[in-house]
């Protein structure tokens, strides 16, 4: 009774096969991915594809002799694998094989990430965080990306690091430098498939902060240090300006008094 309890439970998982185990397969924007059916060889049966529980593919695998196209972007070859040209983030989401074979039936997941190829991130500085001390604070930001790693290095050390899976939140992640430090920093974007790195110039960054910063008091985080420096951008150029209203009045009048001498000069003549 035993054995036979046994041997049923056994013909059960050889019917309906493994329907939990879930594959991940991740591939960036553009490129082609394959989901391997697992069939080395021509078997007699009907496969079946859909995506996100929606049918994308059926038939009997012993109708393909070569390759065949399914849709516009999906291959379907004669051992019931399926190619993905030309993947778009929105081919993401969970793939599912169902392959039967008389009475056995066998299914295959792949759950399918398609990520948006990674732009260098943005290095800047945050001046609003100037202050007396000799430090600056920068910023490396990405945008429209998901699933990724934002990490700070100083050399290979790492310093920091985030992670954001929603595309809607555009990672930032702050570093804290001194001016005159000559070590070298670098940002770094990557996923499970790539990464970009941007590599700072402290000084040039730090530049403007070191200006503000060298104020004796600052009010709300440098803001009139902020103040000052437009003040004194304004006065100068408005000294600029008078500068050249001077010198334009200085040649106008030089123009008439040539003009009055020589209207003289020919009044005295006629006479």
């Amino acid at each position: 009774m035993i054995c036979t309890f046994v041997l049923l439970l056994l013909n059960l998982v050889g019917v309906f096969g493994d329907t939990d185990a879930v594959k991940s397969v991740s591939v960036t924007e553009g490129d082609s991915v394959t989901l391997n059916s697992g069939v080395t060889e021509i078997q007699r049966g009907d496969i079946e594809w859909r995506f996100n529980r929606i049918f994308i593919a059926k038939a009997n695998i012993l109708q393909y002799g070569k390759e065949e196209r399914v849709g516009d972007r999906l291959k379907l070859d004669r051992t019931g694998s399926l190619t993905i040209t030309n993947t778009r983030t929105n081919d993401s989401g969970l793939y599912q094989l169902t392959i039967t074979v008389g009475d056995k039936e066998t299914i295959k997941k792949f759950h399918v990430t398609v990520d948006a190829p990674l732009s260098i991130p943005v290095i800047t500085s945050d001046i609003s965080k100037c202050s007396s001390s000799p430090t600056c604070v920068l910023l490396c930001s990405v945008m429209d990306v998901s699933h990724v790693t934002l990490s700070w290095y100083k050399g290979t050390s790492l310093l920091s690091r985030i992670s954001v899976s929603d595309i809607s939140i555009s990672p930032s992640l702050p570093l804290e430098v001194e001016y005159q430090d000559n070590n070298t920093y670098s940002c770094v974007i990557n996923n499970t498939i790539s990464n970009q790195t941007k590599h700072v110039c402290i000084t040039d960054l730090c530049r403007l902060c070191s200006v503000l910063s060298s104020d004796e008091v600052h009010y709300f985080g440098g803001t009139e240090a902020v103040i000052r420096l437009v003040v004194t951008a304004l006065m100068g150029l408005a000294a600029v300006a008078a500068f050249f209203v001077l010198v334009y009045d200085i040649r106008l009048r030089r123009v008439e008094l040539e003009r009055h001498q020589t209207h003289n000069d020919g009044s005295n003549s006629l006479k």
